[in-house]
């Protein structure tokens, strides 16, 4: 797998408050922030380039709002161009709130895998650093479980296909921190703007 080289006592320092303020998903009219409704749960994803990724999941039915931030990493409520560096450990994440009872998390967890390429390591396509790597962060055992066996399966199927091993990493959730307000539904704004985002073409073996 590939795993950031940055440690806790060599991560940048970062800040005590977020630069991200409160607002609206510009697509779908909910706050992105909590509390959310009763019922919804969260998922977090890295799949590359968080532009693009967060318009993959806010298409879908069943996802309540969704956000980009950063998560991953040591670095306390990052700035974009510190996430760059590399220097934070922090990966660009899509923060995904969804109704369970519309959108299973394994659906979630197989969009995932379909619209990116996970063999690729610390890049995604034209997208190169540690803050583009394949990542699943799970917030519970049940998500932890499903998140690996849906590895191990997707895994099977790109070898098969004859792609290089997979370099996600399915972690722990730690803090998700909110990236700035200008990053949020970047793509809802600017409709022509850049998506380097792309699957294998593999899909995800039923049981």
């Amino acid at each position: 797998m590939a795993k950031s080289e940055v440690s806790r006592e060599t991560a940048l320092p970062g800040r005590p408050k977020s630069p991200f303020r409160q607002g609206l998903h510009k697509v779908k009219k909910t706050p992105i922030t909590p509390p959310f409704p009763e019922g919804m749960e969260v998922a977090l994803f890295g799949l590359g380039c968080f532009w693009g990724a967060e318009r993959v999941f806010w298409l879908l039915s069943g996802v309540h709002t969704t956000a980009v931030g950063y998560s991953g990493g040591f670095t306390p409520h990052p700035l974009y161009e510190e996430v760059c560096s590399g220097l934070t450990g922090h990966n660009e994440t899509v923060q995904v709130v969804f109704d369970p009872k519309i959108l299973a998390y394994e659906e979630l967890v197989c969009v995932f895998f379909e619209n990116h390429n996970p063999t690729q390591g610390f890049r995604q396509g034209n997208d190169i650093g540690t803050q583009y790597r394949s990542g699943i962060y799970t917030l519970n055992d049940d998500q932890h479980s499903i998140a690996l066996d849906s590895l191990a399966s997707y895994r099977a199927a790109l070898l098969s296909a004859g792609h290089p091993e997979v370099t996600t990493e399915v972690l722990p959730a730690g803090p998700f921190y909110f990236a700035e307000n200008y990053h949020q539904q970047y793509l809802a704004d600017n409709p022509q703007g850049y998506c380097g985002l792309g699957g294998t073409g593999v899909t995800m073996p039923t049981a």
